[in-house]
């Protein structure tokens, strides 16, 4: 087994072999424009890659420590894992985390379902996450069944709304300008505020789009790209989405919309068309980006979100969740207390 440092050169080749966004060479260079250090690997057998990974590396505040993500990766084995702990040692990590792409639960042995799968989790390594950064949950919607078969599996609800903003002749397009996307920042702005939680800055937003931006019609092979939909009532932008297009799946990872004529119901056709876009394209799956769980309580703060998306008739899928390879076990204890205490000050600040 040889392993190498993925560069430009072995690009196609690596994004061939990963699964989701977040693993694609192109996600990597975004998060490298926004000050992280990217680290991929892959590993060659017979002078061909049989997997590989990539990796941020992130600084702790006021200290020489670091922290390791490893997100939407596949399920890790013992050369990855050997890997990980070599590379956790050389950038001073106290852990690294891993939220592997994996829905399998049956196959899946980190998923501890009796004392033996605990066993084989703590035999790895791997300690459950304190706080996991990835949604554990997700909607994902079969593209390949025709628009009356998904029309027929939404929710009765969801089909009027649809109809309402159709009626309502609510106009969406896809706008991939640099016009359209000043309009996705100016509503990502207004979305935070009214639902009052944390996300990325406007540099994150610019730098991604900057990347990922997509500038041919088509989908480009083995290749991250972005797209921007706007939805327009009137002479007014109600909704900007970007959705994302990798292998054969589109993803819906940032939406943002007015608290305008929402009686419109601009958002659901916004949805029902992007859906129709990703069949145009000749994608077989719509991945929702996350969900709650199978059991949501209706008073939690994404409530509503879950059950607009759900309205669509997509499947609930449960990823393995989201673990910790500890390689500072004592600096891990007390950066869970210093972590817990960060988060409980920023929800009083919120």
């Amino acid at each position: 087994m040889k392993i190498i440092n993925i560069t430009e050169k072995e690009k196609k080749e690596f994004n061939k072999i990963v699964t989701h966004p977040l693993q694609s060479f192109e996600w990597g260079k975004f998060r490298e424009k926004t000050g992280l250090k990217v680290i991929r690997k892959g590993f060659y057998e017979k002078n061909k890659l049989k997997s590989g990974f990539q990796l941020t590396v992130h600084k702790t505040p006021k200290t020489n420590l670091t922290i390791g993500y490893f997100p939407k990766g596949e399920l890790p084995d013992k050369e990855i894992l050997d890997e990980l702990k070599r590379i956790g040692k050389e950038e001073n990590c106290i852990f690294i985390q891993l939220e592997p792409n994996v829905d399998n639960i049956k196959n899946c042995p980190l998923r501890p379902r009796s004392e033996a799968s605990k066993l084989k989790i703590v035999n790895l390594g791997l300690r459950p996450s304190a706080h996991p950064l990835f949604t554990k949950y997700t909607f994902q919607l079969d593209l390949t069944k025709s628009e009356d078969e998904l029309l027929k599996n939404m929710h009765p609800k969801t089909r009027y709304n649809i109809r309402v903003a159709q009626k309502h002749n609510v106009k969406i397009i896809e706008d991939n300008s640099e016009e359209a996307f000043k309009e996705y920042l100016r509503l990502t702005k207004v979305t935070t505020s009214r639902q009052k939680f944390f996300a990325h800055n406007e540099n994150y937003h610019k730098l991604m789009w900057e990347t990922l931006r997509q500038t041919q019609d088509k989908p480009s092979e083995d290749k991250l790209t972005a797209r921007l939909f706007l939805a327009k009532y009137n002479s007014k932008i109600l909704a900007a989405w970007i959705v994302f297009i990798f292998h054969d799946t589109l993803y819906y990872p940032y939406g943002a919309s007015s608290s305008e004529n929402r009686e419109v119901m601009a958002s659901n056709l916004m949805m029902w068309e992007v859906i129709k876009f990703g069949k145009k394209m000749g994608l077989k799956k719509f991945d929702m980006w996350g969900s709650l769980g199978p059991n949501p309580d209706a008073n939690d703060p994404w409530f509503g979100f879950h059950r607009f998306k759900q309205g669509y008739g997509p499947r609930l899928v449960e990823f393995v969740g989201s673990y910790d390879l500890v390689i500072k076990p004592f600096t891990y204890q007390f950066y869970k207390i210093a972590d817990k205490l960060r988060w409980l000050i920023l929800k009083i600040k919120k």
